[in-house]
């Protein structure tokens, strides 16, 4: 089975539940695993949530949106969050962040929760794009398939 779907999204707040939820109900849908759901879907949050706080830029022309797109395609979910902020001024650490650390643990916990972790610069304009994806585990019965 292969499902796709992209949102383009407003730098809000309330962004990040919606996003959310349509992950959750695409893989509850396609009968993924509930663990694996969720895991995706904090790493999600957690992406959604480093775009609107930090993806983007007053500057005149430039779009105060972020694209979430996700695929699950065979055994596979990628899911990739791309804004147009002033990317990363220095590399990233990676080294995991402190435990009482104010910023810094959403990176860590997306590199936690997914399989594959790609963080870069949009080809081509400013922004980052941060993609990740994890290899399914299926229900027994999912519901598409008794539908």
């Amino acid at each position: 089975m292969s499902i796709w779907w992209s949102l383009h999204l407003r730098r809000e707040a309330a962004s990040v539940p919606l996003a959310r939820r349509l992950l959750i109900g695409t893989m509850e849908t396609a009968g993924v695993d509930p663990e694996i759901s969720y895991d995706l879907s904090v790493a999600l949050s957690e992406a959604c949530a480093n775009a609107v706080e930090h993806g983007g830029d007053a500057a005149p022309g430039v779009s105060e949106a972020y694209r979430v797109t996700a695929y699950l395609d065979g055994e596979k979910c990628r899911i990739e969050v791309a804004d147009t902020g002033p990317g990363f001024a220095r590399p990233l650490d990676p080294r995991p962040a402190r435990p009482d650390a104010e910023h810094g643990r959403g990176l860590c916990l997306i590199r936690e929760l997914a399989d594959h972790v790609h963080i870069g610069a949009k080809p081509g304009r400013g922004g980052t794009v941060v993609s990740f994806d994890k290899i399914l585990k299926w229900k027994k019965d999912p519901s598409l398939l008794t539908a």
